[in-house]
């Protein structure tokens, strides 16, 4: 596609695509689709969004036009591929300036770039790194803000990559910029700080943006650019805690100004990389858990944050005390003995810290400050006590709210230090004369946690000042407590309880119930009472939000007890129709709705016929792709369709595993086309119930597996070379491909083959294609089987002169080290590694008293393993003769240059494991 001839029209087509009138736009769209696969289309598309001077639209559809273009073709092994001279003067055209003046075309543009760092940096793309460093320094606050937009956002793609080279290509960026970027940070945060005294808001907002993005790229740079950050002080003090001054700089703002609303979430931000390090690297960050704790303190629990915080920061602030607090790697074993140092370490500092006059204050101001609730939120709860339980639910609202954050962290900090807050509060208790009334009623919320923790009488609780609103409390503490710190001996009392609770006409009481335990024979007794309490409610309310919290807790209780829901259930399943009528218009109440249909089918089992003539239609509405509510229907109806099939999946598999030759011969055909239909509308977890039937069928058979579904196959392999964007749907697809690779390699050749000619490639690109999407994928599998099936099926392709195959070596080597990893165990007698998959002979397993003997179904899935290669053959050993053949091949110069392309920190890896056989 010659630029010059082409633009014109590309640029006619993009301008009709971006037309409000269908007759205009479908056929441009259709043009557009037609010229992705032409050479020259990407060239006139960075031509055309670089031109200023054209309409905005037509810019932002021709960015979105060659980002999409990134994702299909750019990597060399993809069908219609980019020429390396087309993508050789792509990268070199995006990065020749940065002042493109619309924001939201410059963060896609941003967002392109870090898409072709991700597949080409910085082997084929080594100039960008430092194009952008030099950028970044530029005067022109444009330019630099738009250099530091592209660093940033290549920053975040490059560490999220996963494998062990790309890792390490990080980690060697980061140790070599990391000085660079703080001096960065540095420099725009004491720019903006002198700004702002000007009084040019606009000025100190465009520094401030600065500011921003280069603790983004610092962001990422100090969480994943170090396997030892202890070891790089500068990661430590450089920045740490240094920019909280910028609290006090939002006093210089009015509230809603732009400045002042872009500098909180500067601070935020920061108070992320303090949590990200925790999460990430708990042990390197023991020096800083004393200043951590001593900032967060202050500024949380003392006067030192009057004025100066916001509500987002105090949250962050105890989430950072919840972490430290709760973190498992900071307390000791139940030996001493057998702690780590660095345990014991960070237990020292935190039992120094948390003196009883510190946790004295925080206990102090979480109930008389943190706790209470306004008088606009008690009014709410009075007059509209259905939308006040929905606000107070969510399942992760604590890490974002301040009241669900509050009783988290004091959750925490009462079962770590009971024994020193539990006097503290008695005596808040004892001195209430002079407090205010909502003071009162926080602490004696917060004390029946005593009562429940040393007695169990959770009948005090209801017997508090001001009976009503603190009964309306006792569910919820009940729900927390409960999961804590409960003996099983008073889960009777605890139904006798919430059974009294409810019966209360407050909906707020009766509402959260479904946050305990269920014992069935515990709860049973109950069960007829509560059931029909609850089904009561549900008449009762009115808000959406408030049906489809009681008919979750309703499904809870079925869903608990099983069959022995079925003598109470007789006005639910009359009532349900009408509930379904009546919500026509919510979808999301239908969603639950189909729910409870589920577990009431499961509950029910054969009984549910009884159902059919309201669950059919509802089923027909659900799964109609030509009906709108389809959106939000779908999936939970097919899961009501499914309860059947997922039987038949396991009688299926039993019959595989039982005879696989007879009756795979019998009737795998009529399977394979019911598969195939099924295939075509299908939830993901449907599709992946499908194809594991699939594999099992190749596992058990791998010739006449692969051959009976045959058809199925093709889909299969499209999805790993088109990127399948499901993970768990990718790890089926790379599982029932590495069988077959593996155990019956002359049929893999001839799909190979077949596929080929669909895609109009060489046979020997597409496998290429395949395995870079499979080294790139390879996260996508978490079970130890498969991947050290991955590394099993790639290494087979080993020895090998094809200039593709050798051309990925470097991928397969990574896939097997990290394998290696995965399945390998040390002897510490021997210092030797041992495959722990490897299985030698059946045992009978050694039972308990309270354990089912094994099933035939269960012994001979137990003798299959024995010959399937991932429980037979040793991967150090496989490995090792796999790269044997291939050195006796190429020769040692050969060979040596072959293992040249691989990380040498992966190599190092490799003869490790190898040494030790």
């Amino acid at each position: 596609m010659d630029i010059q001839s082409a633009s014109s029209v590309v640029l006619q087509a993009l301008t009709q695509a971006t037309s409000q009138d269908s007759a205009v736009l479908k056929p441009a769209e259709e043009q557009l689709r037609q010229w992705e696969t032409q050479p020259g289309f990407y060239s006139v598309l960075l031509s055309i969004f670089n031109n200023h001077l054209l309409d905005v639209n037509v810019r932002w559809l021709a960015v979105l036009y060659f980002k999409n273009g990134i994702d299909r073709y750019w990597r060399k092994v993809a069908p219609h591929a980019l020429s390396e001279e087309e993508k050789s003067s792509l990268r070199a055209g995006l990065i020749t300036n940065f002042n493109e003046p619309v924001n939201q075309i410059a963060t896609q543009i941003a967002v392109l770039i870090a898409k072709v760092a991700r597949l080409d940096c910085p082997r084929q793309w080594p100039e960008l790194i430092p194009i952008l460093l030099e950028s970044v320094k530029v005067q022109d606050s444009l330019q630099q803000h738009r250099a530091l937009l592209t660093f940033y956002h290549v920053t975040k793609t490059l560490a999220s990559k996963r494998l062990a080279t790309d890792r390490r290509l990080f980690q060697d960026l980061a140790s070599s910029i990391y000085s660079f970027a703080c001096s960065l940070w540095n420099h725009h945060t004491d720019t903006f700080l002198q700004q702002i005294y000007t009084g040019d808001q606009q000025t100190s907002l465009s520094s401030l943006e600065r500011t921003l993005l280069s603790l983004k790229v610092l962001r990422k740079l100090t969480v994943h650019g170090f396997i030892e950050p202890h070891n790089n002080m500068e990661v430590m003090v450089t920045f740490f805690f240094q920019p909280f001054h910028l609290l006090f700089a939002g006093r210089q703002f009015g509230p809603g100004s732009l400045c002042r609303e872009k500098l909180e979430k500067t601070i935020i931000l920061f108070t992320k990389v303090l949590l990200d390090f925790l999460e990430y690297h708990p042990w390197p960050f023991i020096p800083l858990i004393q200043c951590s704790l001593e900032f967060a303190v202050s500024y949380v629990f003392t006067e030192a944050g009057e004025g100066v915080v916001f509500e987002r920061f105090i949250v962050q602030c105890m989430n950072l005390i919840k972490m430290i607090v709760k973190n498992d790697a900071y307390k000791p074993a139940k030996n001493i003995e057998d702690s780590k140092p660095e345990s014991l370490e960070a237990h020292k500092i935190k039992t120094a810290f948390f003196t009883h006059q510190t946790l004295t204050e925080i206990g102090r101001r979480l109930v008389s400050k943190y706790f209470l609730l306004t008088e606009e939120e008690l009014t709410m709860w009075e007059e509209d006590p259905e939308s006040f339980a929905v606000e107070e639910t969510g399942g992760d609202s604590w890490k974002y709210s301040l009241r669900p954050c509050t009783e988290v962290l004091f959750l925490d900090i009462f079962h770590n230090y009971s024994q020193t807050l539990t006097p503290v509060l008695l005596e808040m208790v004892q001195n209430l004369q002079g407090c205010s009334l909502r003071i009162i009623e926080n602490i004696r919320l917060v004390c029946g946690y005593l009562f429940i923790d040393n007695t169990g009488m959770l009948i005090l609780l209801i017997l508090f000042f001001r009976y009503k609103l603190i009964r309306r409390r006792v569910i919820w503490l009940i729900g927390q407590w409960i999961s804590v710190k409960f003996k099983p001996e008073l889960r009777p009392l605890l139904y006798e309880v919430i059974l009294s609770l409810m019966q209360d006409p407050d909906l707020v009481v009766t509402l959260p119930v479904d946050d305990f335990e269920f014992r069935t024979e515990q709860f049973l007794p109950y069960l007829e009472s509560i059931f029909g309490l609850l089904f009561q409610l549900l008449q009762q309310v009115n808000e959406c939000d408030t049906k489809m919290q009681v008919l979750h807790v309703i499904s809870c209780v079925i869903e608990r007890v099983s069959i022995q829901i079925r003598p109470y259930v007789g006005c639910l399943v009359q009532y349900l129709p009408v509930l379904w009528k009546q919500s026509e218009e919510h979808n999301m109440l239908r969603c639950a709705i189909l729910t409870t249909l589920i577990h009431l089918v499961q509950g029910l089992g054969a009984e549910s016929k009884n159902l059919y003539p309201f669950l059919l239609p509802v089923i027909q509405l659900s799964t109609d792709v030509s009906q709108p509510p389809h959106v939000y229907l779908l999936e939970d109806g097919l899961e009501l369709c499914s309860e059947n099939v997922r039987t038949c999946f396991q009688i299926i598999n039993a019959y595989i595993y039982l005879s696989a030759t007879d009756f795979l011969q019998n009737y795998a055909e009529a399977l394979c086309r019911s598969f195939y239909e099924l295939l075509r509308d299908i939830t993901t977890e449907g599709q992946v119930q499908v194809l594991k039937v699939v594999e099992i069928a190749i596992k058990v058979s791998p010739v006449l597996g692969s051959h009976m579904f045959q058809p199925l196959l093709p889909a299969v392999l499209r999805g790993i070379v088109e990127g399948e964007r499901y993970p768990v749907v990718m790890s089926t697809y790379l599982g029932v491909t590495g069988r077959i690779l593996l155990q019956n390699s002359g049929f893999f050749t001839s799909l190979l083959t077949q596929m080929a000619v669909e895609y109009n490639q060489e046979a020997d690109q597409l496998l290429g294609s395949m395995i870079e999407m499979w080294v790139d994928r390879m996260d996508n599998i978490t079970q130890p089987e498969r991947r050290k099936l991955s590394a099993l099926a790639l290494t087979s392709l080993l020895p090998s002169d094809n200039s593709v195959i050798q051309d990925k070596f470097c991928g397969i080597i990574n896939i097997c080290v990290e394998a290696l990893h995965d399945v390998m165990t040390e002897d510490p007698e021997t210092a030797t590694f041992k495959d722990c998959m490897l299985m030698s002979h059946f045992e009978e397993p050694k039972l308990t008293d309270d354990e089912e003997p094994p099933t035939e179904q269960d012994k001979r899935r137990k003798l299959l393993a024995l010959e399937d290669p991932v429980h037979s053959v040793s991967l150090q050993q496989f490995v090792y003769e796999k790269l044997k053949a291939q050195q006796m091949l190429m020769g040692d110069q050969g060979f040596q240059a072959l293992m040249e392309t691989v990380d040498t920190e992966v190599v190092r890896q490799l003869q490790e494991f190898i040494h030790s056989m």
